[in-house]
């Protein structure tokens, strides 16, 4: 399966079939996980945590045995850290057949932080069940899904432009980026508001940040800001397997950018 079957394939679970993986699975992952560096050179430190002797749950799952998260020095840039190395778990995860869905704010954090023995200095932005999907799912997960329009995304051209954001771009004027660019498109992010907005030039890809409201400034940590990191990964994954290679830049380019949209970072091409 191609990375963008993959990823088009991939939703997120919240029903599962009440199974334990086995140790050998849960620790295939863990090895995995412990091998996902991020662009930014920040290490992650990955959990697994078994549900029964932890005393861990969420209100929106139901039948999940195991979490695994990840901790994180926090530092300029964890947040995007954290969500470029836990979405390539999330992904290779969705290509042995286990089921996840990111979870930032449905959990009790204090149990979970407390289980993942989380320092100062340190951050746990997100966590995700680990198991089997249920052959049905659960009635609110229909609903969570419908409310947040999961099956869906936003127009090619509302997301991507060419040398200013002046110039919206098609997927059929993407050339061989055209991939790479749906592969972000089609990238999870906190209530499916899609916040990445990128700008093609001068042989790289600058990805800003449309923030919604309720997120930002004054919190623990930037939701957001993980989502733009998932976002870099996905456009980082699919040009590696078209053979290309990225190089991340924080430079800003000094694009003209619409108000309340941030220059986050840049894949050199």
């Amino acid at each position: 399966m191609s990375f963008l079957s993959t990823v088009r394939s991939r939703r997120s679970v919240r029903s599962f079939d009440g199974r334990a993986l086995a140790e050998s699975e849960l620790q295939e992952l863990l090895d995995f996980a412990r091998t996902a560096e991020n662009p930014y050179g920040i290490p992650l430190e990955w959990v697994i945590l078994d549900t029964e002797k932890a005393g861990l749950s969420s209100p929106v799952i139901v039948g999940e045995k195991a979490y695994v998260t990840a901790k994180v020095p926090k530092v300029p840039h964890a947040e995007e850290a954290f969500g470029y190395s836990f979405e390539r778990l999330v992904l290779f995860a969705a290509e042995k057949g286990i089921g996840t869905t990111w979870i930032a704010g449905t959990m009790d954090r204090k149990s979970f932080e407390r289980a993942a023995e989380v320092k100062d200095g340190e951050i746990m932005p997100c966590v995700s069940p680990l198991g089997r999907a249920a052959k049905k799912m659960s009635l609110r997960e229909i609903m969570m899904r419908k409310g947040i329009s999961a099956d869906s995304r936003f127009a090619f051209e509302k997301l991507f432009f060419r040398g200013s954001f002046e110039t919206p771009l098609t997927a059929d004027g993407a050339g061989d980026l055209a991939d790479a660019l749906e592969a972000v498109r089609w990238a999870p992010s906190a209530c499916n508001y899609q916040p990445w907005r990128i700008v093609l030039a001068d042989g790289a890809a600058y990805f800003y940040l449309k923030r919604n409201k309720g997120f930002g400034e004054g919190r623990l940590f930037d939701t957001q800001k993980i989502d733009i990191g998932i976002a870099l990964c996905h456009f980082a994954l699919a040009m590696e397997e078209a053979g290309r290679t990225v190089s991340l830049s924080l430079e800003d380019p000094g694009i003209t950018a619409p108000d309340g949209e941030i220059f986050i970072a840049s894949l050199k091409y």
